[in-house]
C-alpha cells in the first residue's frame, strides 16, 4: 500500500507563486513601505493555502476506486459526457472550488495506459458543456479489473493542468499524479462491472474516499 509523510506539504507548482508574492513583500518592507507589503503577504498566504498538499491515507483494497480529487460530486451514475471513452462506463464528476485541495491522486493502483491532452475552451467547470468543450488531459489506469479513465478538466480560473505520470508507469492507489490550478473538474469513468458507492452532492477527499468498488479482485 502507498504510504506518505503526515507532514502537510506544498505542491511544487505553487513555489514560484508563493515566493514571488513574499519576495515582493520583503522588497517593499526593505524600502520602508510596510503597508504596501501587506497585500503581497496576504496573496502569498492565499497561494500557500491553495497549493497545500495534505496527508492522505488510502484505504486497503485493490478492488476499491478512490476519488482522484477533493470536491463535490456533480454526477454519479449514467454517462452524461457527450464524448465518453469507447466502452461501457459509469461516470463520476467532481467539481473543485478554489477552496478545495487541487492535488490529484491515482484512483486505483496499476499501470498508466495512456496520457493525452486536448485544447479547448474555459466554461465554468460545473457546467455540463465543460466536460466536452473545455481543455483537458485524459489519463488511463489499468488495474486487475479493467481500465479506469480520469479526465482533468480546466474551469474559468484554472488555466493549467499538470500531469506527472507517463505511459507504462506503475502507480499505487492514492499516489499524487498531478494538480489543477484554481478551480476545475475531474471526470472519472469506471467500468460498468464496478458498483458506485457515492451520490450526487456528496463531498469526497482525494485518495481517501471510495467512490466505486469492483465485486472482486481477480
Amino acid at each position: 500500500m502507498y504510504a506518505e509523510s503526515r507532514v502537510v506539504k506544498i505542491d511544487r507548482s505553487g513555489v514560484s507563486f508563493i515566493a514571488s508574492a513574499w519576495l515582493m513583500a520583503g522588497a517593499l518592507v526593505s524600502f520602508g513601505l510596510a503597508w504596501w507589503a501587506v497585500p503581497f503577504c496576504v496573496l502569498g498566504a492565499l497561494f500557500f493555502f491553495f497549493f497545500r498538499d495534505p496527508y492522505r491515507e488510502p484505504p486497503n483494497g485493490e478492488h476499491l476506486v478512490l476519488a482522484p480529487a477533493d470536491g463535490r460530486v456533480l454526477v454519479a451514475g449514467e454517462v452524461v459526457a457527450p464524448d465518453p471513452p469507447e466502452g461501457a462506463w459509469h461516470q463520476i464528476s467532481i467539481f473543485l472550488s478554489p477552496l478545495d485541495v487541487h492535488v490529484n491522486r491515482v484512483p486505483i493502483g496499476g499501470e498508466v495506459t495512456h496520457v493525452s491532452r486536448r485544447s479547448g475552451r474555459y466554461f465554468a467547470a460545473y457546467r455540463k458543456e465543460a466536460s466536452a468543450e473545455n481543455e483537458r488531459t485524459e489519463i488511463g489506469f489499468r488495474c486487475r479489473n479493467g481500465v479506469v479513465i480520469c479526465r482533468q478538466i480546466v474551469g474559468v480560473l484554472a488555466r493549467r493542468l499538470v500531469c506527472r505520470v507517463r505511459v507504462g508507469q506503475k502507480v499505487g492507489a492514492g499516489e499524487r499524479f498531478g494538480i489543477m490550478k484554481f478551480g476545475s473538474r475531474i471526470d472519472l469513468f469506471v467500468p460498468r462491472t464496478a458498483t458506485l458507492v457515492v451520490g450526487s452532492g456528496q463531498r469526497v477527499r482525494a485518495g481517501e474516499t471510495t467512490v466505486a468498488r469492483f465485486t472482486c479482485s481477480e
